[in-house]
């Protein structure tokens, strides 16, 4: 879980007068989850941060899901076609009541901030770089990080080369994962990475403008509302609620004298589903060991891989930006003559990202557009 932080300047006790150099009060806004009764920031605004001067343009945003044959997919989602900005080059894949899976080339920078009031957003950078800007601050983002945007966070990303990301967006908060974690929240010794790997926002001088346009998604609907005055205005905040990022290139993989399961390389949980990362690491060093992963059937998990570097061992014509799905009830594992060609291999140099659903996926009609027929046969000799 994100650990306290306190940026800008803030009064010594929460909900007391607050002023400014001409003796006016700072506007403190409280932002928490589950009323009054989990995570939550106290943020202290120069101007009243609940003036609406004008409401604009709703948009409903419906996404046509088709009736998918129960197999093993791949996609080859370098093959989106897709542009715009961080928003509108959004192309969902796949969507359940848990968790929905975009794909976003993005080439140009946004002109309007956006909140989702509905749900937090796990955005996963797979290439070129930008900057997040945020009402707690500003992150440089980059290949590899995962950026962990919670509801209620007003943002837009700035590129300064063309970004590709993949974006999950979750019903629930995006924690780290509590098997890593002590009672206190803090990760513990043996986790895969710590706090120190976790970056959090540069908080920014105050931004004193008036009229400024945001974007608020509501379930399947975005309002647009004109605001009286600039969100970022901040003079401070403190508290566990905020943005932060953490690079795949600091997961720290455990290994094992025999082959280490999916869970051994998790990274974020969420309500319905897990992430995991795969990164260089040695392999197994049991004198008989086997590096390739044994045949497996998800009972009751859905698998999505995200290749993202380098060579995935396991798999046969995969390449960056594929996806590979593997649904509940199916056996899957490597395909014909990865498990004797792993044999004697000492390391690997992949990166990967795995999303397991606890919940049936629905593909949707642009996942359809990039499918590889012919990966369901794949295991035929």
């Amino acid at each position: 879980m994100p650990f306290y932080q306190k940026k800008g300047t803030i009064p010594q006790k929460r909900h007391t007068q607050f002023k400014n150099s001409n003796g006016e009060l700072y506007w403190e806004e409280l932002i928490s989850r589950n009323g009054f009764s989990h995570m939550y920031s106290n943020i202290y605004h120069s101007n009243p941060p609940t003036a609406i001067r004008a409401l604009g343009r709703k948009t409903k945003h419906k996404v046509t899901t088709y009736d998918k044959t129960n197999k093993h997919y791949h996609l080859r989602t370098s093959k989106i076609k897709s542009k715009g900005d961080a928003l509108s080059s959004r192309r969902m894949l796949f969507s359940n009541e848990d968790v929905c899976i975009y794909k976003s080339h993005i080439n140009q920078n946004m002109k309007t901030l956006f909140k989702n009031a509905y749900a937090d957003e796990l955005l996963f950078v797979s290439s070129g770089k930008g900057i997040l800007e945020t009402n707690f601050g500003n992150l440089n983002i980059t290949y590899g990080d995962y950026i962990v945007i919670p509801r209620g966070v007003i943002w837009k990303i700035d590129i300064e080369s063309k970004m590709k990301i993949l974006v999950i967006e979750a019903s629930g908060p995006i924690e780290t994962p509590e098997r890593y974690r002590n009672k206190f929240g803090q990760l513990l010794e043996h986790s895969p990475f710590s706090e120190r790997d976790i970056i959090t926002p540069n908080f920014q001088k105050a931004i004193q403008k008036s009229s400024t346009k945001i974007k608020i998604k509501f379930k399947d609907v975005v309002q647009s509302y004109e605001y009286e005055h600039h969100p970022f205005d901040l003079v401070g905040w403190d508290g566990y609620y905020y943005p932060w990022k953490f690079n795949i290139k600091d997961f720290m993989p455990i290994t094992g004298k025999i082959h280490q399961p999916p869970p051994v390389h998790q990274t974020f949980q969420s309500k319905g589903f897990v992430v995991c990362s795969f990164v260089p690491r040695l392999f197994d060093y049991h004198e008989k060991s086997i590096p390739a992963p044994y045949a497996h059937s998800n009972v009751d998990s859905e698998e999505i891989i995200y290749y993202v570097e380098g060579e995935f061992m396991s798999r046969e014509g995969i390449e960056p930006e594929s996806i590979t799905y593997h649904p509940m009830g199916l056996t899957h594992g490597p395909q014909p003559g990865k498990i004797e060609k792993s044999i004697g291999v000492k390391k690997t140099e992949e990166f990967a990202v795995m999303i397991d659903t606890f919940n049936p996926l629905e593909l949707t009609e642009n996942s359809k557009k990039i499918e590889d027929e012919n990966y369901v046969f794949s295991w035929k000799k």
